[in-house]
């Protein structure tokens, strides 16, 4: 073993630094949000590191390169992903709320929490064939034999980390197990070098495994839970509404869902306008849903309307789990769960319906912007049978002059649709960010806006009536800046 003693450590470092930048991803997500700007500051940190590190190792090229300074360098890495572990919670809310453009913080989080780290795993590389080299004759063999074999090892293990690591485990021990590989090797390499110091070190992040074990199981008893999944990471806990107790989810930070635990009514004012299916179209026996984590209008829709059907597309299978464990979602023959990607399912699906409900957009912050574009909207055109209705959940302002997603989502829906409808939830003029339900049909009815139902009239009265501006470009596929958009509005 000590005569591939520096290969191993190679291999060893660079799957490290590859786990560490996937999972940053998921460190960040709570805070900043799943976007274009976020995947774009990681990747810009990373190359910048990059940059640093040719320059570094231009610094201490000429020096004489020992196994005991690799191990004081795979050290101080494992130091800065301790201070990234033990800070970036503290760290992440405190910058989400000084700063409210994302670009700025999503860089500046990025550079903190990971370039120290990346700039020191980076540098054992080339230290490592500098104390492989033996002569000249076979020194860029040695190289680039150690490069390739090392880029493959990384690919592997970004594979790994992504569609194994993520999924069943949490990533603070994800971090913690990382830490601990980079002190075992740091140890092979050099025994004596701050022995104690490494030992201290060792028992401290060793004893973290145990800490979020505790900790996890703590949460449990007072009814929260953490939990990661494949594409998300959500938070579970009870809390006291006016007076009234209700489970709640968050996806990445973002409260998603809610269940009263006293009534069975919805919790959130938005839901409720799905109601409004009734209003356009009273006739309908078959409802398609788009992503909806926590399952609360499903399970309204199926209380209420026992004889339809309602399909629902949801990407994330975890999600369903959970909404079964914590939301009281039970099997029903009326109800069929696709586990697919919204735009993957409209692209190939057969199936015809007579309403089409949205929920992906949720988040304000983090849109897929795949399900906004004009092509997708002609894929639901399609499946809809004649003079059938979307209903689409939509946040924004309606006021402000950064109000462009709106304005671009509205102008794409009047490009295929004939009749599109605007209702907000809050009062109708309100300027602020809020909830939006637009509605469009293919039927050309003249649609009168009265409901002998008094549920459904107040939501018909929530009717947008002024004119929304027109002068901005339609989203497609090949053009859709959601994320600048939205950006803008996080800015103001």
């Amino acid at each position: 073993m000590k005569k591939y003693l520096l290969e191993l450590t190679v291999f060893i470092c660079w799957a490290v630094v590859m786990i560490f930048e996937v999972v940053g991803s998921r460190v960040i997500w709570p805070y900043l949000w799943t976007s274009i700007i976020v995947w774009t500051s990681i990747i810009w940190v990373i190359l910048w590191s990059l940059s640093l590190w040719y320059y570094l190792w231009g610094k201490i090229a000429d020096k004489k390169a020992t196994k005991k300074w690799l191990s004081m360098i795979i050290f101080y890495g494992v130091i800065f992903m301790f201070i990234t572990y033990v800070l970036k919670d503290f760290l992440l809310i405190f910058l989400q709320n000084s700063i409210r453009d994302l670009r700025i913080n999503s860089v500046i989080s990025s550079i903190i929490l990971f370039a120290p780290v990346s700039i020191y795993l980076w540098i054992v590389s080339p230290y490592a064939v500098k104390l492989k080299i033996k002569n000249l004759e076979t020194s860029w063999e040695s190289v680039w034999n150690l490069y390739a074999i090392s880029t493959l090892w990384s690919i592997f293990w970004t594979f790994i980390s992504g569609f194994y690591l993520i999924p069943i485990m949490w990533t603070n021990n994800i971090l913690v197990l990382l830490m601990l590989l980079l002190l075992i090797v740091s140890f092979f390499l050099s025994i004596k070098w701050l022995l104690y110091f490494r030992l201290f070190f060792l028992l401290i992040i060793t004893s973290s495994f145990f800490f979020n074990h505790t900790i996890k199981e703590l949460n449990a008893k007072n009814n929260f839970f953490d939990i990661d999944t494949s594409y998300n990471r959500v938070w579970i806990g009870e809390y006291t509404l006016n007076w009234e107790k209700i489970k709640k989810m968050w996806i990445n930070n973002e409260w998603s869902s809610a269940m009263s635990l006293t009534w069975t009514w919805l919790v959130f004012d938005y839901t409720r306008f799905y109601d409004l299916l009734s209003y356009f179209n009273p006739d309908f026996q078959k409802t398609l849903m788009i992503w909806w984590a926590g399952y609360s209008y499903p399970k309204h829709y199926l209380e209420k309307y026992k004889w339809k059907k309602i399909d629902v597309v949801e990407i994330d299978p975890e999600l369903t789990e959970i909404a079964k464990q914590h939301f009281n979602l039970k099997e029903n023959e009326n109800l069929k769960i696709i586990h697919e990607d919204g735009r993957a399912y409209l692209n190939t699906t057969k199936e015809k319906y007579d309403i089409i409900l949205w929920d992906a957009f949720k988040s304000h912050y983090s849109l897929p912007y795949q399900l906004t574009t004009k092509e997708a909207i002609e894929k639901m055109y399609n499946i809809l049978d004649s003079d059938w209705t979307v209903i689409v959940n939509v946040i924004s302002a309606i006021e402000w002059d950064s109000w462009e997603f709106l304005r671009a989502e509205y102008k794409t829906y009047k490009e295929i649709f004939p009749q599109v409808f605007l209702f907000t939830v809050q009062k109708k003029d309100s300027p602020n960010l809020q909830n939006l339900v637009l509605v469009a049909t293919k039927s050309n009815k003249n649609f009168d806006f009265k409901s002998e139902n008094k549920k459904i009239q107040s939501y018909l009265d929530n009717l947008r009536t002024k004119k929304i501006d027109d002068d901005i470009a339609i989203l497609t596929d090949d053009y859709a800046p959601v994320d600048y958009y939205i950006s803008k509005t996080i800015g103001d």
